[in-house]
Parts: C-alpha cells; sequence; structure tokens
C-alpha cells in the first residue's frame, strides 16, 4: 500500500526536465506565432507574388509525420519492452528527420529553378519566397536540434539504458519531436491557404 501510494505520488510530480522542454516549445510557439504574423501582414501590404510550394514540401511533410509515427512506435515498444524495436523505430525516426531535411533543401533547390530566391529587398515582389527560406529555414534548424535530441536517445537505447523504468529522455525527446512535426505541418497549411 505505502509502495503504491509513493508510486503516484511520484507519477503526479511534474518532472523539471519535462518543464523546461515544455517552455521551450510555448517559446517556439510565439516565436513562429510572430513570424507568421509578420508573414500575413506583409502580404496584406501588397506587392506580392504568389507561387505553389515545391512537391518536395509536401515529399517533407509526409516523412515528419512518417516520424512522428516511428516515434509513437518506439513508445509502444518501450511499453511492451521490446529493446530491439526501441533502437529499430528510433533509427527509423532518425532517418525520417534526414529525409525532411533532404527535402527541405530540394524544396529552395526548386525555388532557386523557377528564380525564386531569398531577398533582402523588403520592397520586391518575390519578398514571400524569402518568408518561405526563412520560415522553413528556421524549423530546419529546429529539426537538427531534434535530430541530435534523438540521436543521443538513439545511443543509450544501444546500451539499453532505455526502459520501462528509465526512459525520461524519450519522454522529453518526444514531447519535443511530436511538436516540430506539428509546426511543419502548421506551416504546411499556412503557406498553402495564405
Amino acid at each position: 500500500m505505502i509502495a503504491e501510494t509513493l508510486k503516484i505520488q511520484e507519477e503526479s510530480k511534474f518532472n523539471p526536465k519535462k518543464f523546461v522542454v515544455w517552455l521551450f516549445v510555448i517559446a517556439i510557439i510565439m516565436f513562429f506565432a510572430g513570424l507568421t504574423s509578420a508573414y500575413i501582414v506583409r502580404k496584406a501590404e501588397g506587392n506580392w507574388f504568389n507561387f505553389n510550394l515545391p512537391i518536395q514540401f509536401t515529399y517533407s511533410t509526409i516523412t515528419i509525420v512518417m516520424s512522428s509515427f516511428t516515434l509513437w512506435l518506439t513508445k509502444k515498444s518501450l511499453l511492451n519492452e521490446n529493446l530491439r524495436n526501441i533502437k529499430v523505430f528510433l533509427f527509423l525516426t532518425i532517418s525520417f528527420g534526414l529525409l525532411f531535411c533532404i527535402f527541405q533543401y530540394l524544396g529552395w533547390k526548386n525555388m532557386n529553378l523557377q528564380n525564386l530566391y531569398f531577398s533582402d529587398d523588403a520592397n520586391g515582389d518575390k519578398i514571400s519566397a524569402s518568408f518561405i527560406y526563412v520560415l522553413s529555414g528556421l524549423h530546419v534548424l529546429h529539426v537538427l536540434a531534434g535530430l541530435i535530441f534523438l540521436l543521443v536517445v538513439f545511443i543509450k537505447s544501444l546500451s539499453n539504458k532505455i526502459t520501462i523504468n528509465n526512459n525520461l529522455s524519450l519522454q522529453t525527446c518526444s514531447i519535443y519531436w511530436h511538436f516540430i512535426g506539428i509546426v511543419w505541418i502548421y506551416l504546411f497549411i499556412f503557406f498553402n491557404i495564405t
């Protein structure tokens, strides 16, 4: 009875590391909200060049969704105490994350082929492309940070340090990674409807 009470008390405590991750999530929300607000304000001023996003951004959206799915499978494997599958699904998550970055790069190259470059000319008619470069580029930086986080968790899993009783790093990594995926889906929809 006492052991159960202590376990419930431990589970009800909010871990400081998780709290820091949630603070970081809130900061990222504010950051991208500010940038997308600037996008809307600048577009409303006129002199805006509309163009379709390269298909590579659609592919990157699919890969980021797949990475969240494989990370979910990692957590499911953890609950089933399947240490082998934890490693496999973490590896797949990292692979999809890298593929996401590659598709982003190919999307930027496609934009260059369409004469859509990054420009610091705020009055230029193709400033819309600059917003795409900045928003997607900053998102890729957040993805790269997440990939480093995932790599640390993967290395821990290789030495079987990720277990049902020791999984805080996987939990915090999952919060961040799923959130970064949601941010990209938001940006992708935002770019296509505005």
